[in-house]
């Protein structure tokens, strides 16, 4: 056997051991930056070896894998860098669906099946129990993914004519398993929003009358 046969055969079992741990792997970059580092090895065993289809098919999979390993380091650097007041579009938008609904369509109500969380980009909602408009810019239904039974606490209807964007929740498990680190990220700022939401009800109670007139005073 020909040194060179020899060395596209280290690439090739190299490559191939490389490939094989991609597919074991769950965190979605390291798995493309294996797959891809796979592929390289696998292209210079084609090479070195002559075996043309083999050259052919990793060398077109090595500008797929970059293309993702791109997209998913950019996805993980805007989540990271997501705080409780950046905009909702400008991280999580491109990952969900533009729909729109008509004024007075009731979008979910109290005790559905949480299946989606939605971004109104123009239009207004309101919910319904705590009659509490949301105007555009409102990202509404995230709490309800996280909840153990996935139950609407509160019913969501249309105001106006609304434009929308979906995310459900598959595509939040999606992004997850894409890199376990987007969760920590996508809780933090549901928690945030929740404290937020506790200062906001405390700072109302606080500015309401602390006691009601006694029986008393209201019968003099």
């Amino acid at each position: 056997m020909s040194t060179t046969l020899q060395i596209a055969y280290v690439f090739g079992f190299i490559g191939a051991a490389l490939m094989v741990t991609s597919y074991l792997m769950k965190s979605m970059l390291p798995l493309r930056v294996v797959a891809l580092v796979a592929c390289l090895c696998l292209v210079f065993y084609g090479f070195l070896s002559a075996a043309i289809p083999t050259l052919i098919l990793y060398a077109a999979l090595i500008p797929i894998n970059i293309r993702k390993t791109l997209q998913i380091q950019r996805l993980v650097r805007s989540i990271k860098n997501a705080r409780e007041d950046t905009p909702v579009s400008e991280w999580l938008l491109p990952h969900m669906s533009r729909r729109t609904a008509k004024a007075g369509e009731q979008l979910w109500s109290q005790g559905d099946h949480a299946e989606e969380m939605l971004y109104l980009e123009s239009g207004r909602l309101r919910l319904l129990e705590i009659d509490e408009p949301l105007e555009p810019g409102a990202l509404v239904g995230e709490i309800g993914l996280f909840t153990v039974d996935h139950k609407r606490t509160l019913s969501l209807r249309c105001e106006t004519d609304c434009v929308l964007y979906s995310l459900s929740s598959e595509g939040m498990a999606k992004l997850y398993y894409q890199n376990p680190k987007l969760g920590f990220h996508v809780m933090r700022l549901v928690v945030a929003r929740l404290m937020r939401d506790v200062e906001r009800s405390k700072a109302r109670a606080a500015a309401a009358p602390t006691m009601a007139p006694s029986t008393a005073d209201a019968n003099q």
